[in-house]
């Protein structure tokens, strides 16, 4: 297991998203590609980056001023929360209209209206349970 946005965690979530077909193959089913990046709400920059082409993670590390499609932030103790207990849709679209979880890049809106983008999304945050201290 891997601290939270370490560049061990984030390849550890990569390794887990490849091998997740609900999340890599549904993915690539609809030639998802992106730059994702995460971290803290009062952070002026995100503190790790993940590429996806094509439904599969190819690249991840620390964030080193990669554009991102998606940029997702939270407090410390909520990705803590959500790393213990992974968001379902219902909190999760609680988590977004409350504030908790902020879009700093990407249409949450759109993808949470579009199953095939929100299904895999919303598993992909529970991946982190498995890899996260």
């Amino acid at each position: 297991m891997a601290q939270l946005f370490t560049d061990e965690w984030i390849n550890a979530l990569k390794d887990a998203w490849n091998a997740t077909p609900e999340v890599s193959d549904k993915l690539a089913d609809i030639n998802f590609n992106s730059v994702i990046t995460c971290g803290f709400k009062d952070g002026d920059a995100p503190l790790c980056v993940f590429v996806v082409e094509n439904g599969r993670a190819v690249s991840a590390g620390a964030y080193n001023g990669e554009d991102a499609d998606w940029d997702m932030r939270a407090s410390e103790k909520d990705w803590g929360k959500w790393t213990s207990k992974p968001l379902g849709m219902a909190s999760m679209g609680i988590a977004f209209t409350t504030g908790k979880l902020k879009f700093v890049k990407g249409d949450f809106k759109a993808m949470i209206k579009n199953p095939s983008m929100a299904v895999p999304f919303v598993k992909s945050f529970a991946l982190m349970v498995d890899i996260t201290d």
